[in-house]
C-alpha cells in the first residue's frame, strides 16, 4: 500500500499544518453538506405529510387536501404513495363530514358530497397508476388495486346520482364531469376486477346523460365523447342522434352531419327531425335523385305523411316531372286543404309549362290554346296559395301577373300590377 507523506506548511504564527488532512476534512464537510441538502426536501416533505395527518384529525381536511396537492404539483413527489394516501384520507373525511350532516338532517351543501366522491375516485385512480409502475427489476407488484377497487365500488353509484343532481340543477359541465367519471371506471385498470363494461347495465344511460350534458353546455368534444356507448341506449337513440347531428352541424362537419342524419333516418324514416333535415341537405345541394329517394323511403313508412308528400312534389317540380308533381299535390290537398306548399308546387307545375310555350319564338294556334289552358290550370292553384300565404308575395305576385296578363283579366291585372310596382 502506497503511503502518502504528509505535506507540512507553516501558518502565520509558525505552527506546522498537515495539508493532506486538511483536504480530507474539507472533503468530508462537503459530502455532509451535500447529503444534508439532498435530504432537506425529504424532511420537509415528511413534515408536511405529518402536519396534514394532524389537520385531518383536527377537522381541517380541506387544508390537508390543499397541502398534499401542492406537494404533488412537483413531479418529483408524484411517486410517493404516502402523499396520495394522505390526500385520499383528506378527501374522504370531507365526504364523510357532509354525509354525516345529511344523515343527521342538518343543513349542508349536497353538491360538496358529490364533488368529494368525484375527487375520491380521481385520487385512487392516480395512485393506482403509481402502484402499477414496475420496480427496478421490471416487476409489477400491486399493493392497493383490489382493496381500493372494492372500497370505491360502494361509492360509484354516487357518481351517477351526482351527475343526475347537477343535471337537474342545469349545471351541465359538472353533470358531465360526474357521468364521465362513472363511465370511465369501466376502462380504468383499477376496476378491472369489477368488470363494469359487461356487468353495468346503466352505462348506456350514463353515456346518454353525459352526451346531453355536453350538448347543453355547448361543448362539442364532451357531446361526442361517449356517442358510441350512448347509441346503445336504443330507447333514447333518436334523441342521441339528433344531438349528435346538431353538434356536427355546429362544427360545420358535413361528413359527420350527413352520416348521423342517414343513421337516424334509417332508424326512423318517418322522423320529424331526420326526414326534413336529410331531405333539405340533399335537395339544397341539387341531389334530386337522392332527395326523391329520401321522400319515397319516408312514404314507405308512412304513406299519409303530408310533409313527405310536399317534399316529394318539390323534387318532382325541380325534375320537371310535372304530371307526377300535380298528382302528389292533389293528394296532399285532399288530406289537408290548408297545405299552402302543395298549391304552390301544383300551380308552378302548370305555370312552368305554359311559360315554356309562351317564350317560344313562334307557336301555332293549338300551342297557344294549350298555353292558355295551362295558365288557367295554374290559376286554380295560385289564387288559393295567395290566400294561404298572403305574406309570400315574392312567390305568387309574378306568376299571377303573367297569368292575368295572358288571360286578359283586366281588373285582376291592374291590382297585381300595383303590387308589382310597389315591390320595385
Amino acid at each position: 500500500m502506497r503511503h502518502v507523506l504528509p505535506i507540512y506548511i507553516y501558518n502565520k504564527v509558525g505552527h506546522a499544518v498537515d495539508c493532506n488532512r486538511d483536504k480530507m476534512f474539507r472533503k468530508l464537510f462537503l459530502v455532509s453538506l451535500f447529503a444534508f441538502i439532498a435530504l432537506a426536501p425529504a424532511f420537509a416533505q415528511k413534515k408536511e405529510i405529518s402536519q396534514a395527518k394532524s389537520a385531518i384529525k383536527a377537522g381541517n381536511a380541506v387544508e390537508a387536501e390543499a397541502s398534499m396537492r401542492k406537494l404533488l404539483a412537483d413531479s418529483a413527489h408524484r411517486q410517493n404513495e404516502k402523499i396520495w394516501l394522505v390526500l385520499f384520507d383528506a378527501v374522504k373525511k370531507q365526504y364523510e363530514d357532509v354525509n354525516e350532516k345529511m344523515y343527521l338532517k342538518q343543513s349542508t351543501d349536497t353538491a360538496k358530497l358529490f364533488d368529494a366522491a368525484y375527487r375520491m375516485f380521481g385520487v385512487l385512480e392516480a395512485l393506482d397508476s403509481v402502484d402499477a409502475m414496475p420496480d427496478k427489476d421490471g416487476r409489477i407488484k400491486l399493493k392497493y388495486r383490489r382493496k381500493h377497487a372494492d372500497y370505491l365500488d360502494a361509492y360509484r353509484k354516487n357518481l351517477y346520482t351526482g351527475g343526475s343532481y347537477f343535471l337537474n340543477k342545469q349545471d351541465y359541465p359538472r353533470a358531465f364531469k360526474l357521468f364521465a367519471a362513472y363511465i370511465d371506471c369501466a376502462s380504468q385498470p383499477l376496476f378491472e376486477s369489477q368488470q363494469y363494461a359487461s356487468r353495468d347495465k346503466r352505462l348506456p344511460s350514463a353515456a346518454f346523460y353525459a352526451l346531453y350534458s355536453g350538448y347543453r353546455a355547448n361543448d362539442a368534444a364532451a357531446t361526442l365523447r361517449y356517442k358510441q356507448l350512448a347509441e346503445t341506449d336504443t330507447v333514447r337513440l333518436p334523441l342521441t342522434l339528433e344531438y349528435e347531428a346538431e353538434t356536427y352541424r355546429a362544427l360545420a362537419d358535413s361528413v359527420g352531419y350527413l352520416a348521423t342524419l342517414e343513421k337516424g333516418f334509417s332508424h326512423d324514416p318517418a322522423s320529424g327531425y331526420f326526414f326534413p333535415h336529410l331531405f333539405d341537405y340533399r335537395f339544397q345541394r341539387g341531389d334530386t335523385a337522392q332527395a326523391l329517394d329520401v321522400c319515397n323511403r319516408s312514404l314507405a313508412k308512412n304513406a299519409k305523411s303530408t310533409v313527405a308528400m310536399e317534399a316529394k312534389s318539390a323534387v318532382l317540380l325541380t325534375m320537371k316531372r310535372y304530371d307526377e308533381c300535380v298528382q302528389v299535390c292533389d293528394s296532399v290537398i285532399a288530406a289537408d286543404a290548408a297545405a299552402a306548399n302543395a298549391y304552390l308546387n301544383a300551380g308552378l307545375a302548370y305555370f312552368n309549362q305554359a311559360v315554356k310555350i309562351d317564350n317560344a319564338p313562334k307557336h301555332t294556334r293549338a300551342e297557344r290554346a294549350e298555353m292558355l289552358a295551362l295558365y288557367r290550370k295554374s290559376l286554380k292553384y295560385m289564387q288559393p296559395y295567395r290566400q294561404l300565404a298572403h305574406a309570400r308575395s315574392d312567390l305568387w305576385a309574378m306568376p299571377l301577373y303573367t297569368i292575368y296578363l295572358n288571360l286578359n283579366m283586366g281588373k285582376e291585372f291592374v291590382e297585381i300590377d300595383a303590387i308589382m310596382k310597389q315591390k320595385r
